[in-house]
């Protein structure tokens, strides 16, 4: 693989990772991305997202209770992790921070491409006024350094949205409180009978 490494995310992946950081305001949230290394081998399809956790963020047997289920369930379907998504507490909190880094270099171990979004909470307060086409995440890619960096400051790394109408989708949901309706790990985990695949989020 080049070092023009460009990734590319789907419209229910993205809009379900927002919702589940609306639905926590108060919380730190985060989750993972599924998907795959297109045939042209210079592009890494963000297919789809798992909502992980609000509350038990930093513990490791949930984490790797929930990543066990998820690599399981979605090998099926010729998918794998590819990357780690995380929205900070704090509106002013634009840093990676350790358990963001710490989850993200374990899923890199086993995908050293690995894409690292962060949410920029500045971006998506003002979409609704902005009406831009842009995703409300920061991409970070994994240096040889093994540290993370924001991509796009070189142009060597890029994401883009596969549905240009995404955030027009993602404003219909959140005007229809959809963020209500997602499911994550430790919903699953307080309450079995709620399905961390949320199979009924769009339909």
């Amino acid at each position: 693989m080049g070092g023009d490494l460009r990734f590319e995310i789907s419209q229910n992946a993205y809009i379900k990772l927002v919702l589940h950081a609306l639905k926590h305001r108060t919380s730190a949230v985060n989750g993972v991305l599924l998907g795959r290394i297109s045939g042209s081998n210079d592009v890494i399809e963000i297919a789809e997202s798992v909502p992980l956790f609000h509350s038990s963020i930093g513990l490791l047997p949930q984490l790797e209770i929930s990543l066990l289920l998820i690599e399981e369930y979605y090998a099926a379907k010729g998918l794998s992790i590819v990357g780690y998504f995380h929205a900070n507490v704090r509106f002013d909190d634009y840093d990676v921070g350790g358990v963001a880094k710490n989850i993200a270099d374990h899923i890199s171990r086993s995908f050293p491409h690995a894409a690292l979004l962060l949410l920029d909470h500045r971006k998506l307060e003002a979409l609704p006024k902005r009406k831009d086409r842009s995703p409300v995440v920061e991409l970070y890619t994994r240096e040889t350094s093994k540290n993370w960096k924001l991509a796009g400051s070189d142009g060597s790394s890029q994401l883009t949205m596969k549905e240009p109408s995404a955030n027009v989708v993602l404003l219909d949901f959140i005007s229809s409180e959809k963020w209500q309706d997602v499911v994550d790990f430790d919903d699953h985990l307080d309450d079995i009978s709620k399905d961390w695949l949320n199979p009924d989020l769009f339909k």
